[in-house]
């Protein structure tokens, strides 16, 4: 996502304060489907995704089914995200110098094609975990390519103004998804076994590539590729580096992508270990979750601002009720919990991808992204074996108090970071009727004071 004609030439705005807010103009909630292309896109993401949730729940119940171990569960989720961390800045970089809706046409075919793979080892009774292993593997190493060519083309596909409120659609479209797959994944594995599940999950890609190959290209709000040169690798990381409104708030999805967002571990222990319920009781806690985080999503898409407080006050929230949600008494209380869990894992999501595109410069849209995508899901091989592990030994409940802790740890150390950047101090107002929390100039504070 480069610069183009119209608005779109335009330098990418940035935040004159990293603690403060990006600004765009408000828009209704849905305002970025009355944009055909985009519109398109969206239809075949829901389809999709519907059918990649249906494929995770399964992939994970059938290893647990397969080894009875949650260690094997974080092993399978830590090979799919592994090639990320390993290689996603690489991607990063083929975004910036390809053609974006080409290169999702690959992986989106891809993409099915390892669904398939998948169904057809599973059907015949032939799979074994370590196929559950390379097919997680080669299909990490296509999201490399998929993950910042597809977040990039969102820019191209609805321009700057439109852009904060396609990338909430986008959440809320996976959340919706998220909603039906797990459920229906759960009576597919109850009555017919994961294979199936996985062969939906394939076909189902038919819906994105279809949507890719009629859009109108002259619509588009063209790219300039970043031409074939040596160190653009580094220079990404330079231009991060430099700039605390990104940094920090990639640091900070790096602690809670690798920590606080192990919940097929955590989510299938639970229904195992600690309700001793099946696959179907495993998919209504992803629905819960799921229907929190399209609530947070469809929220996100009316706020016409992205606010660093808001990113650190959620991720804060988010760790808190990760740790009480883990100590729940009772089934329903702990299922109930879920809901704002995900609302705000989307909230630190949304505001953080958003906020980090309308601050990044066009040309380096696709390597910032890569970094962020890396970090948030690329940490994932890191945090999963250790969490597994953490589950197996301590149990499921100590498990998932661990991984709240850190992210919220992480979110106070980051907020700091960025009202020290930005020469803010916190100031605390207990009166009634006043903000109990907020940042001030340090200037202004000591004036008062």
């Amino acid at each position: 996502m480069s610069t183009g004609s119209g608005a779109d030439s335009a330098p990418a705005p940035t935040t004159p304060n990293p603690i403060e807010q990006t600004e765009q103009p408000r828009t209704s909630m849905f305002s970025s489907l009355r944009i055909r292309n985009y519109r398109l896109f969206a239809t075949g993401q829901v389809v999709s995704n519907t059918g990649t949730w249906m494929q995770r729940i399964a992939q994970d119940w059938l290893v647990l089914t397969l080894t009875g171990s949650s260690t094997a569960v974080g092993i399978t989720t830590a090979l799919q995200f592994l090639p990320m961390l390993l290689f996603g800045l690489y991607g990063g970089v083929i975004a910036d110098r390809c053609n974006k809706r080409t290169l999702l046409l690959g992986t989106q075919a891809a993409m099915g094609l390892t669904g398939l793979a998948l169904a057809a080892l599973t059907l015949s009774g032939q799979v074994q975990v370590w196929h559950v292993y390379a097919t997680a593997f080669v299909l990490g190493l296509v999201t490399v390519v998929d993950n910042p060519a597809r977040q990039s083309f969102v820019h191209e596909m609805v321009g700057p103004d439109q852009l904060r409120n396609a990338v909430s659609l986008n959440s809320a479209n996976f959340q919706s998804a998220r909603l039906v797959g797990p459920a229906v994944a759960g009576v597919l594995i109850t009555a017919v076994g994961s294979g199936y599940a996985f062969l939906l999950n394939g076909l189902s890609f038919i819906a994105p590539i279809t949507g890719l190959l009629v859009m109108r290209t002259a619509d588009l709000h063209k790219a300039e590729r970043t031409p074939r040169g040596k160190g653009q690798l580094r220079e990404g990381l330079r231009y991060v580096a430099g700039k605390p409104e990104l940094i920090w708030p990639i640091v900070l999805v790096g602690f809670i992508g690798t920590f606080g967002f192990n919940f097929p571990i955590w989510l299938s222990a639970f229904a195992d270990d600690v309700y001793h319920a099946g696959a179907g009781t495993y998919g209504l806690l992803n629905t819960l979750m799921a229907a929190g985080s399209l609530i947070g999503a469809l929220l996100a898409a009316r706020r016409g601002t992205s606010r660093m407080r808001l990113l650190v006050a959620a991720a804060v929230l988010f760790g808190v009720l990760e740790i009480v949600a883990a100590f729940a008494p009772t089934f329903w209380i702990f299922a109930v919990l879920l809901v704002p869990i995900g609302m705000c894992g989307l909230t630190v999501n949304v505001t953080a991808n958003s906020s980090i595109q309308m601050t990044t410069d066009p040309a380096m849209r696709g390597r910032v992204m890569a970094l962020f995508m890396m970090v948030f899901v690329g940490g994932t091989p890191l945090g999963a074996p250790l969490v597994g592990w953490v589950t197996d030994t301590y149990g499921a409940r100590v498990g998932f108090a661990a991984g709240g802790a850190v992210a919220a740890l992480a979110a106070v150390g980051v907020g700091a970071m960025l009202a020290r950047a930005g020469g803010l101090r916190v100031k605390i107002d207990l009166r009634p009727g006043h903000p109990h929390v907020t940042f001030v100039p340090r200037e202004k504070l000591a004036t008062a004071a």
